[in-house]
């Protein structure tokens, strides 16, 4: 447990940046609940790491920029009965938001036109379309045979 974490993408954020807290947490666990610190808070300070390049540390302060505390990025578990569980869940959601944060914009949307024929299907729909609506509001003659 007291391995680096790795984010997948070539980066490492060594053990030594990462802060544990434990406290007891709510929920199920019966009788132990009220006895094993199983909540686990993960402290990340993002601004302070060395792990992560200049371009991408600030890539991802401006990303994560709304659930960052002074503290720096906090994850709160709580879900599992253990305590080792809810530091796994801790480091899977860390590792997940890191990447996502660190992770290059989509390229640009390229500008395009309808084709022809979609063109041609939306207006042929929209003249169906009021022809049937012009037919109710003209009080169409009854059919007769």
């Amino acid at each position: 447990m007291s391995g680096d974490l790795e984010l997948g993408v070539g980066l490492v954020i060594p053990a030594a940046e990462l802060l544990w807290r434990f406290s007891r947490g709510s929920g199920p666990g019966g009788q132990g609940v009220n006895t094993t610190d199983s909540r686990v808070e993960l402290v990340f300070d993002l601004a302070a790491s060395g792990a992560l390049s200049p371009a991408l540390k600030e890539r991802a302060l401006r990303r994560l920029a709304g659930r960052l505390t002074p503290a720096g990025l906090v994850i709160v578990a709580a879900e599992q009965r253990s305590q080792w569980q809810n530091r796994q869940v801790a480091l899977r959601r860390l590792a997940t938001l890191l990447r996502e944060a660190c992770a290059p914009p989509p390229p640009p949307r390229r500008v395009s036109r309808p084709t022809r024929s979609s063109v041609e299907r939306r207006l042929r729909a929209k003249r169906r379309r009021g022809a049937i609506k012009s037919a109710r509001r003209q009080g169409a003659a009854p059919e007769e045979d």
